[in-house]
């Protein structure tokens, strides 16, 4: 959409104060507000913790009267339903006096879902939606799957050949990709809460899962190792790793405890879940702890029987995949997504487009969305989870 120039500089203002609240609003979104007054900022605020006021009451009370005739800036659209920890922002707005909403998405909670918009309309307030909903939808992506599929956003990550394998038959794959595509790889670590992988990955590749951006203070998701049996080693890099995430380690009911006590020991957290077929864990319940534990955006960088598993239990929203300029050939080579195929072409999953195609260095990454800002799944039949309260 075309919008005036400071229409743009303070939703992106209003974005930029919502990651403030990243690490401590789970399960709600992050929110961020800005109140402009003749054309000058007189306000502003974030959501900072559920339970707390929401951003557009924090941005609404440091304006104070100087909100009145204002405009304000919020990239989620405010909240309307009542029965939660904190008041309706839209019968907040209205008592403020403010002139014109600018919002950057619907609220994907279906007790709210437009619903603001329409009371804030009823009462004359101008309202402009949609301005930098692509940026908003990355920021609460997270949210906008707890509220509408019950569980954190998953995105399937990998690198491959031209002819789709990962690794070959003995199992080399360092490396497949170059360099700037493993400086994506960190980015794309840096936008999510929790890394998986699974135990084969974690004994041949030894990896630290940590972010590496160059950044001071980059952002460190939690690691998770998918390990039924609990052989994960004591001396793996993930416990001598300074400044990494949590490390999770998720084994099966009949894991033996001298081996859930040595993990322990080295401080990870044990997680003990069913196994849904010998030696593979309840990636459902996994979802669910992750998000218990405020993680709310899960990047799998799996092998070949962990990516099926995930899209098997349809559990995959994203996909990024770094193509190399590399052929390795033979049938006994590792690919992408194990397990067995469907029997006929038309039950493979379709999906409707590319959303990310472009090069990095001499690869190319390619990248899919199952579902967006536009096309939200249906919400789970559980409605009683309040946005932002």
């Amino acid at each position: 959409m075309n919008s005036p120039p400071d229409d743009l500089r303070w939703m992106r203002r209003a974005l930029s104060l919502a990651w403030r609240g990243r690490d401590t609003v789970a399960p709600n979104p992050m929110v961020g507000a800005v109140v402009v007054r003749d054309g000058h900022p007189v306000g502003e605020g974030h959501h900072q913790k559920a339970g707390l006021d929401h951003a557009e009451v924090v941005a609404l009370r440091a304006a104070g009267e100087k909100a009145r005739g204002g405009t304000l800036y919020v990239n989620l659209e405010p909240c309307c339903h009542t029965g939660k920890r904190t008041p309706p922002c839209t019968e907040v707005i209205l008592k403020a006096g403010v002139r014109r909403v600018v919002l950057s998405m619907k609220d994907p909670n279906p007790r709210v879902f437009g619903e603001g918009i329409r009371r804030l309309r009823e009462e004359g307030v101008e309202v402009a939606t949609g301005l930098l909903s692509g940026e908003a939808f990355e920021q609460n992506r997270g949210f906008a799957s707890l509220i509408r599929q019950g569980r954190p956003y998953v995105t399937l990550k990998g690198a491959m050949s031209l002819d789709g394998k990962i690794a070959t038959s003995t199992g080399d794959s360092q490396w497949i990709s170059g360099a700037e595509s493993l400086r994506y790889a960190h980015r794309l670590r840096h936008t999510h809460d929790a890394i998986v992988v699974g135990i084969r990955t974690a004994e041949k590749d030894d990896p630290r899962l940590t972010t590496r951006t160059g950044r001071s203070r980059a952002h460190q998701p939690i690691r998770v190792v998918l390990d039924s049996s609990g052989r994960l080693s004591p001396a793996s890099r993930l416990f001598s790793e300074q400044g990494g995430g949590p490390v999770w380690v998720v084994v099966g009911t009949g894991c033996p405890q001298r081996a859930i006590d040595a993990l322990g020991k080295k401080g990870a957290r044990v997680l003990v879940l069913p196994e849904t077929r010998p030696g593979e864990i309840d990636l459902s319940g996994l979802l669910s702890e992750l998000a218990s534990a405020g993680a709310l955006t899960v990047l799998v960088e799996g092998g070949s029987r962990i990516n099926a598993s995930f899209f098997s239990e349809g559990l995959v929203d994203r996909i990024r995949v770094v193509l190399a300029p590399l052929v390795i050939g033979g049938s006994d080579a590792i690919g992408w997504i194990g397990g067995h195929s469907p029997e006929r072409l038309a039950d493979a999953l379709r999906i409707p487009s590319f959303s990310v195609v472009r090069r990095l260095g001499a690869d190319l990454l390619v990248g899919a969305d199952l579902w967006g800002p536009e096309t939200l799944p249906p919400p789970p039949e559980e409605k009683g989870r309040d946005n932002n309260g």
